[in-house]
């Protein structure tokens, strides 16, 4: 097989939903991977459907990101292979239940996956990326990292962090040739549900998103030169305004006193 002009996307949590599609989507753009899951067996799996269907080279590497050593392995991936150009960070779990009913160590384990492990590949690719200026990095986030109040307030807050750094990664990067997207799913239909402890199918239909949609949407944002792609937003000028008012607030912070509204209800306290 030829070396693909495009390069290779290492794609986490690739052996099944978004990431699997992720994975056929961008072989068929021409892209070589590298597919990083836990399930070694359903990577070999997919791995050989799409060197059979694409042509393109496909390479698995069985990690769970969790385990610091086999996350390590992934980052020393990252800086070292020349041929990598994209890095989509999908390996995520999630959370239903309300806080006080959740268990503060599958909390702990849900931070290590959505936020230390996304960051420290994020680290590891983007100053590679930089250095050649060229290179993409895509972060799935979720429509609950600006609505945490739907589902779990540890996950909605994960995914906010997801989307903060992305935009943070864009305003740093963009002018050195590396291109960010966080993509901000809705509800989709993964297995994410059963392995949160709700299957898909108690989900009203109207509201649910096919996976297969879902990527290809946030394939169609990314070409269309976007940071933050929504594939369930159809009123796409909303997002506009909000960011747009994000941003002015953003510049009202800076003042040396407290607001007027604060000195006036401590002259009412005292």
């Amino acid at each position: 097989m030829t070396r693909s002009q495009l390069g290779t996307a290492v794609v986490t949590g690739a052996s099944t939903g978004i990431g699997a599609i992720y994975a056929d989507r961008l072989a068929r753009r021409g892209h070589d991977l590298i597919l990083v899951a836990r399930n070694g067996a359903r990577l070999d799996r997919l791995a050989e459907d799409l060197r059979a269907r694409t042509g393109r080279t496909v390479r698995t590497m069985p990690a769970d990101l969790i385990r610091p050593v086999e996350l390590r392995a992934v980052e020393v991936l990252l800086r070292r292979e020349p041929d990598i150009t994209v890095l989509v960070n999908n390996a995520g779990v999630g959370a239903l239940m309300p806080l006080l009913q959740s268990d503060v160590e599958d909390m702990q384990r849900m931070l290590d996956l959505n936020v230390s492990a996304l960051t420290r590949l994020t680290y590891a690719a983007a100053p590679v990326f930089a250095s050649r200026g060229r290179g993409t990095i895509i972060n799935i986030a979720s429509i609950v990292g600006i609505a945490p109040e739907i589902l779990n307030g540890v996950y909605g807050a994960s995914k906010a962090y997801v989307l903060a750094l992305s935009q943070s990664l864009h305003h740093e990067l963009h002018d050195k040739g590396v291109r960010i997207q966080a993509v901000l799913p809705g509800a989709t239909a993964t297995e994410f549900w059963l392995a949160a402890g709700n299957p898909v199918e108690n989900l009203p239909p109207s509201i649910v998103m096919q996976a297969d949609a879902m990527v290809d949407a946030a394939l169609a944002g990314l070409d269309r030169g976007e940071v933050v792609t929504i594939p369930g937003l159809h009123q796409g000028e909303k997002w506009v305004q909000y960011e747009a008012l994000r941003k002015e607030l953003s510049g009202l912070f800076g003042h040396s006193t407290p607001a007027p509204r604060y000195l006036e209800r401590e002259e009412i306290a005292s």
